[in-house]
C-alpha cells in the first residue's frame, strides 16, 4: 500500500484522468476527496470507491468551494496530505482569432485562477503537516503547442511554469510541486481537441503519437502515483510527459 493513511483531494475526479487517480490512490491505501462539478457523477466514483472516498459538489473557481473540500478532507480523514489540481476546461479546436471572450475567461478562471484559489487553503494545511504533494494536470499543449488550441495551450504552459515556481519556494516547507503533460487522452474533452470527432481525425491525432494510442486514465494514474508516492520524495518541480513519446 503506497500510499496508506494518505488523504487525497482530487478535482475533476468525477471522470476522465481524476477518476482514474482517485480509484487508482483508493486501491493504494488512500483516503480521497472526489471533488467536481459534477456533484452526482462525483457521488457515483466515490460510492464505486466506497469507505475511503467521499464526494463533494465543487466549481475550483469558486474561492470559498476550495474552502469548503479541503475542509471537507479535515473533517472526515482527519488530514490533506496529497492535492491534485486536475480540473480543467478547453475552448474547442479553432483559429485564435474565433475564440470569444467568455471561453478565454471560463479558461482562464478554470486552468489557472482556481490553482491560486486551491493553493490558499491547501499549502498552509500542509505547512502546518509538515510537507505534502500537490500535482497538476497540465498538458503537452504546454510544451509543444499546436494550431487551433492556442489559448488553452497558453494556460497550461502557464500551469506548468508555475508548479516550478511553487516546487522552489514551497521546498523549504517539504512541500513537493509537480505537473503531468498528457497527450489527447480517452476523457469528454478530446472532441473540442480535435475539432471534430471522427474515425479520420481520430486517425490523424494518434499518428503524431509514436506508442500509437491516445493517453488512458491508468496511464495518468500510474504516472500521478509515483509523483505524489514517498518513492519520489526527491522529485519536485518536474513536468513529466505521459504521451507516448508525442513530446520527443
Amino acid at each position: 500500500m503506497r500510499l496508506e493513511g494518505k488523504t487525497a483531494v482530487i478535482t475533476g475526479a468525477a471522470g476522465g484522468f481524476g477518476e482514474g487517480m482517485a480509484k487508482r490512490f483508493a486501491q493504494e491505501g488512500a483516503n480521497v476527496v472526489i471533488a467536481d462539478l459534477k456533484g452526482d457523477e462525483a457521488r457515483r466514483v466515490a460510492d464505486e470507491i466506497g469507505d475511503r472516498a467521499v464526494a463533494m459538489e465543487v466549481d475550483v473557481t469558486r474561492a470559498q468551494d476550495n474552502q469548503a473540500m479541503a475542509a471537507a478532507a479535515m473533517s472526515h480523514f482527519g488530514a490533506l496530505d496529497i492535492f491534485v489540481f486536475n480540473a480543467g476546461y478547453t475552448h474547442r479546436n479553432q483559429p485564435l482569432l474565433d475564440v470569444d471572450e467568455q471561453s478565454f475567461d471560463r479558461i482562464c478562471d478554470v486552468n489557472m485562477k482556481a490553482l491560486f484559489h486551491a493553493s490558499k487553503v491547501v499549502i498552509p494545511i500542509m505547512d502546518t503537516q509538515g510537507g505534502g504533494n500537490i500535482l497538476a494536470t497540465a498538458s503537452t499543449a504546454g510544451l509543444r503547442p499546436r494550431p487551433g488550441l492556442l489559448w488553452y495551450n497558453a494556460s497550461k504552459a502557464w500551469v506548468i511554469n508555475a508548479c516550478k515556481c511553487m516546487a522552489v519556494e514551497l521546498a523549504p516547507k517539504n512541500i513537493r510541486v509537480n505537473a503531468l503533460c498528457p497527450v489527447a487522452g480517452e476523457t469528454g474533452m478530446l472532441a473540442d481537441f480535435m475539432g471534430q470527432d471522427t474515425p479520420e481525425v481520430r486517425a490523424k491525432f494518434q499518428s503524431v503519437i509514436p506508442l500509437g494510442r491516445f493517453c488512458q486514465p491508468r496511464d495518468m494514474a500510474n504516472a500521478a502515483l509515483y509523483l505524489v508516492s514517498d518513492e519520489a520524495d526527491f522529485i519536485t518541480g518536474v513536468a513529466l510527459e505521459v504521451d507516448g513519446g508525442r513530446s520527443v
